[in-house]
């Protein structure tokens, strides 16, 4: 994998997080022959995909029937790698600002993005941070803040951990169905309880579920967690007759979803929709000339959010070919097609 901090020199595009929106963009950026580089705060390439559910399959990413999302970063990574990008990983960016391009470079000015490692100079920007700064949703529950990690989970980072044990899963979207689908085949038992009827999810997921032997108790809800040195038993109770039932667990997974903020993103002048989302344009601009956004972070006025690997990919794609226009004025915004890029640089 290659790495560097990338000193003293002005790259034509930097990409701001290292998911798959950015690392496609990358692939994109190698194409129109543009130098790239990828900053991320975490450890390693992938964003939520490698962070959050590495052995979760996905199922609407393009050529794959399903996919691990810990595979499709690979192959990710391999298709950005074409090209001697540079990859910048446990660098947090802090500041986002207008400056003067390194030494012996002949231009009046150029982006400088500051990290808690230094300056990085670019041309232009890709904001592809996903969902920003996250972290687990919990419950208000003393006997659960006394079992995390004893039992208590957010995060699944490997599915064989769980082989023969009694899993509880608690939350109604897609993550905690797509747990439960994935535990079924491993763990001795899974149950899954939500404390609605209705799904935050994919229909086939929750078809998938009811399916299954997931024992899934609609309208439950977690009253209180027991055991000695770890997770033991969980008390459940029916939110509408308020009867509740004791059962045997060995762990315990709450995936009631992640709150987001756009941390330090907020402090760069751009505008913002809420408190998740950079705006943008249709040719995903931010009001920042040569700041452009992708992915889940990015938001146009008056739409929805279609937070989707694929939306991204497309998303990235065009910000690239605009971005191309910013380094290159006058150059074309259509690249060509990918088939003879590819057999030209062969």
């Amino acid at each position: 994998m290659t790495t560097s901090n990338g000193a003293e020199k002005l790259f034509d595009i930097t990409f701001i997080g290292a998911g798959p929106t950015g690392l496609f963009g990358a692939f994109y950026a190698g194409l129109r022959e543009m130098s790239a580089k990828v900053i991320d705060a975490l450890p390693q390439a992938g964003g939520q995909l490698t962070a959050l559910y590495p052995e979760k399959k996905i199922y609407d990413s393009p050529g794959f029937p399903a996919v691990l999302s810990k595979d499709l970063v690979t192959n990710l990574m391999e298709q950005a790698q074409q090209w001697p990008h540079e990859f910048c990983f446990e660098e947090r960016a802090a500041d986002l600002r207008r400056g003067e391009p390194p030494p012996g470079v002949d231009e009046d000015s150029c982006w400088v993005i500051e990290t808690n490692r230094g300056l990085h100079y670019t041309r232009t920007v890709v904001l592809c941070a996903g969902i920003g700064a996250f972290r687990p949703i919990k419950l208000r529950n003393e006997s659960v803040e006394a079992f995390e990690n004893k039992g208590i989970l957010y995060l699944i980072r490997d599915l064989q951990a769980f082989e023969g044990q009694r899993v509880l899963i608690i939350g109604g979207g897609d993550s905690a169905l797509d747990w439960a689908l994935a535990l079924e085949p491993i763990a001795e038992k899974v149950t899954l309880i939500h404390r609605r009827e209705g799904f935050r999810a994919h229909d086939s997921s929750v078809n998938a579920v009811k399916s299954s032997s997931v024992d899934l108790r609609i309208f439950y809800e977690l009253k209180n967690v027991e055991g000695s040195e770890s997770v033991e038993r969980a008390v459940i109770f029916d939110n509408r007759s308020k009867e509740e039932e004791s059962i045997k667990v060995d762990a315990i997974i709450l995936a009631l979803g992640f709150k987001a903020d756009l941390g330090p993103i907020r402090s760069w002048n751009l505008e913002t929709i809420g408190r998740r989302y950079v705006k943008v344009n249709s040719k995903m601009e931010t009001n920042l000339h040569g700041v452009f956004a992708a992915g889940d972070v990015a938001l146009q006025e008056d739409l929805d959010p279609l937070n989707l690997i694929v939306v991204g990919f497309g998303q990235v794609t065009v910000a690239v070919n605009y971005a191309y226009t910013v380094v290159k004025p006058g150059g074309k915004v259509f690249p060509g097609h990918s088939s003879e890029k590819m057999a030209d640089k062969g």
